[in-house]
């Protein structure tokens, strides 16, 4: 597996003994299938604008490949109205391809779990589409929830987006206590304790990774860009590091200490970086301290992390950047900000 991936591993074996799977970058190879699923996605720019011409672009280039009858899924998160534009542009070509849009809904690290209990989002033109696609899908889960395309491209960006809202909530709400040296891990725990409206606030951390601030920029832009409580969100959740440094100047003299950060993939049991805040805390700290010292031993894409012992013993101060469970057993005398209470020791900066 070229990712972890908890599963995966026992069934890529499978599939490659039983000659079940073949992987191949000559794209002349779709023309054989049935169903061809494209999980290309939109990108956002330097800019913060989504490429919507991404998806589409991608579709033109193996378009010569496709074959009238087959069934295109487009898996990936899209702006709103590229379902719409990829089918046009298949139309223009003379091509009769049913066209659904089915977005993935699972979660890093639970993929094979979520895959099979999860409600799969079916969406498509023609009730042929939507037939075929949901046939496809009930090999993987008995409940399929039908929209139009439209509105599927809408369910998938809303549901990010208020993830990323949530974790803006948490994150405001946890400077707000902190500036009145208020634990917000104790607030929060009196709010949640058997109080099922309140089940659903999370803790303060990062909120970071390919998907939720992306999502939420698509769709703030699709909105003309009015959307006030994305972009606040976005400035919550992406300015979080800055503000961890600038509590910590204020009680310490980082021109004269080494900070170690603990994690440096974008959430906890994960070995991907992919717009992580944790080196956004680096490039931060890079500038305060005397000098920063980071470790992961999930993420093995970046050569310049440390062992973890290396990391805790020759640092003046830790900061766990990403929740993995072994930092719960670091045995040290120094100090180590956790806003994730990870240690349970609360969240106080």
């Amino acid at each position: 597996m070229p990712f972890d991936e908890p599963g995966a591993p026992p069934v890529l074996q499978r599939v490659l003994d039983g000659n079940t799977y073949l992987a191949s970058d000559d794209p002349s190879c779709i023309s054989q299938a049935e169903v061809v699923i494209v999980v290309i996605g939109t990108p956002v720019d330097e800019h913060l604008n989504p490429d919507a011409e991404a998806v589409p672009r991608a579709v033109s280039d193996f378009a010569k490949h496709l074959r009238d009858g087959q069934l295109l899924v487009l898996r990936s998160t899209v702006f709103p109205g590229v379902t719409s534009l990829v089918e046009a542009k298949l139309k223009q070509m003379g091509l009769r391809v049913d066209v659904a849009f089915c977005p993935e809904r699972i979660a890093e690290g639970k993929a094979f779990v979520e895959l099979f209990s999860l409600p799969q989002i079916v969406s498509g033109r023609t009730q042929s589409a939507v037939d075929r696609a949901s046939i496809l899908f009930s090999s993987l889960t008995k409940e399929i929830v039908v929209v139009a395309p439209e509105e599927a491209e809408l369910a998938k960006l809303f549901t990010n987006t208020w993830r990323y809202i949530k974790f803006a909530a948490a994150n405001q709400f946890f400077m707000i206590a902190n500036e009145f040296d208020i634990d917000f891990e104790r607030v929060r725990h009196a709010i949640t304790f058997n109080y099922p409206r309140a089940q659903d606030m999370p803790s303060p951390g990062f909120a970071a990774g390919p998907c939720l601030f992306k999502d939420t920029m698509q769709l703030a832009a699709f909105n003309n860009n009015n959307f006030m409580l994305g972009h606040a969100s976005m400035m919550v959740n992406e300015g979080l590091p800055l503000y961890l440094v600038s509590r910590l100047e204020g009680q310490y003299d980082l021109s004269n200490m080494t900070v170690g950060i603990l994690g440096m993939a974008f959430k906890a049991e994960s070995d991907d970086t992919r717009s992580s805040l944790s080196y956004k805390l680096r490039r931060i700290l890079r500038f305060k301290a005397k000098d920063v010292l980071c470790t992961d031993s999930y993420v093995q894409t970046d050569p310049n992390l440390l062992p973890l012992d290396h990391v805790v013993n020759n640092s003046d101060l830790l900061i766990i950047a990403a929740p993995h469970p072994e930092y719960k057993t670091i045995t040290t005398e120094k100090r180590i900000v956790d806003i994730w209470n990870l240690l349970g020791n609360g969240t106080l900066v």
